[in-house]
């Protein structure tokens, strides 16, 4: 179930925020692609985090499968730490930020929207941070990166769910386009989220490569940012319009 497109929310204000984000994770991405250290050294690695220590070299490590896997670790930021915001602008491939800022893009619009430029930028951010220390704290031994703007974008899809939960969401299901409840959908992808987070093993942190404890930690950071904030969100009160080809997703 593939979203692509929504209910647009009628206030004329820019999203200009959440392109700016959409742009930057796209830079950040391509900078990836000609830079491995880069990417080796700026996602968010648990065990740098808890011990402050910024671990270089190579390290094997065993896999949940009983497989072996050789971890790079380049230079990171001084302090540390700051791979906690570093890494929710890094992705691990196409598949990975086009899946992200096809959400951000759908979803982050109507949330800017509604809290304001600035207040969106915080939330977004602090949804991030969050979610980053949520699977810090899911394995803090981990030495395997975790790196992505699933966290932050899962915080959006949490003030959506507060802000419009009355607004229906055009997906791609199988080979048929339909619209269906935002509660629903976000409802849908927040159970899964939490069933995997909690169901990933000790060992590494993730399920599949996944680091769900970071999208449970955006998700419920959202929720109660969005509550928080709701007394002063303009949600556009006025009549929607679903269907339109006004989004779509990127080729």
């Amino acid at each position: 179930m593939l979203p692509i497109g929504d209910d647009d929310n009628p206030t004329p204000t820019f999203p200009v925020v959440n392109l700016v984000l959409i742009a930057i994770n796209v830079a950040v991405f391509l900078y990836q692609l000609v830079s491995p250290d880069f990417t080796n050294g700026f996602g968010t690695v648990p065990a740098e985090i808890t011990t402050g220590r910024d671990l270089i070299g190579q390290f094997a490590i065993l896999l949940p499968d009983g497989t072996t896997a050789i971890i790079d670790e380049a230079r990171g930021p001084s302090p540390i730490w700051l791979t906690l915001l570093t890494s929710m602008f890094m992705h691990g491939g196409w598949t990975h930020i086009g899946g992200n800022m096809l959400f951000l893009f759908i979803f982050g619009d109507n949330v800017e929207k509604a809290f304001g430029h600035l207040r969106y930028l915080a939330f977004y951010l602090i949804c991030g941070l969050v979610a980053s220390l949520a699977q810090v704290y899911s394995g803090p031994d981990s030495i395997l990166p975790s790196l992505g703007a699933s966290g932050a974008i899962a915080g959006v899809l949490a003030g959506y769910l507060v802000l419009f939960p009355s607004n229906r969401v055009r997906v791609l299901l199988g080979y048929f386009i339909t619209t269906v409840p935002a509660v629903a959908m976000i409802g849908l992808w927040a159970l899964i989220q939490f069933f995997n987070g909690f169901a990933a093993t000790s060992v590494s942190a993730q399920t599949g490569g996944v680091a769900y404890m970071a999208h449970v930690g955006g998700f419920l950071a959202g929720l109660v940012l969005a509550f928080v904030l709701k007394p002063f969100a303009d949600r556009g009160i006025g009549p929607h319009v679903v269907g339109y080809p006004r989004r779509g997703s990127f080729s």
